[in-house]
């Protein structure tokens, strides 16, 4: 398998924990978003999307995160992403929706240079754009994540696909110094993903391309 992948995209980081979870190998290729290599020629011949992360396996390319994602599940069940329960693979799928279609989106590297950069807002705007998303999304995570369920992870006491969107969520949020405290469920299940080495060997800082 080979993972069109950046350091610093967190839909990239998602399919790295799972991958890391699953123990499956795969040969790395940067695409420096930052540098604008996605919308180079080769890359958007190769994925029209011109996105990070892209999965080739078996002569296909596979993208979008989650549903990349679901394939690993899929072709290599153990250990699960997803619980065996239907109400609660429903939980689990709800909970890395809430990071992956309620935060991630309007925050994400093109977002933020259109608001920035055509819509003409300062860095401090643009600043404050991401913290008021982080925050009204990390609050309607930290609801759920009260609710019947979380154990030590996202759901139960095994990371699922919720925690391997939780985890580079809070990341970003760190690196734009948002305040967590008002999140307490969101850090402490954070916390104990960090200790587990998948997740801490998929962290953007231990990549190759790290600047």
């Amino acid at each position: 398998m080979r993972l069109y992948t950046y350091f610093r995209s967190s839909a990239a980081f998602r399919v790295r924990i799972a991958l890391n979870l699953k123990g499956l190998a795969y040969d790395p290729t940067f695409v420096h978003l930052a540098k604008g290599e996605h919308l180079q020629a080769d890359y958007a011949a190769l994925n029209p999307q011109a996105l990070v992360p892209a999965l080739q396996v078996d002569g296909a390319l596979l993208t979008q995160s989650l549903a990349i994602m679901e394939y690993l599940e899929e072709v290599q069940p153990q250990p699960a992403l997803l619980p065996a329960d239907a109400l609660a693979r429903a939980r689990v799928r709800a909970l890395s929706l809430i990071v992956a279609c309620e935060i991630h989106p309007v925050n994400n590297l093109r977002v933020l240079k259109y608001v920035k950069n055509v819509l003409g807002h300062t860095q401090a705007e643009t600043d404050a754009w991401y913290r008021h998303w982080i925050a009204d999304g990390l609050a309607k995570l930290e609801a759920e994540l009260k609710r019947p369920g979380t154990a030590r992870f996202c759901h139960g006491d095994a990371p699922s696909m919720a925690d391997c969107c939780l985890v580079p969520q809070v990341f970003n949020a760190k690196r734009y110094d948002c305040e967590l405290a008002p999140y307490p469920t969101v850090m402490r299940v954070f916390d104990a993903c960090m200790q587990v080495g998948a997740f801490d060997r998929a962290q953007p800082s231990k990549q190759p391309d790290a600047e």
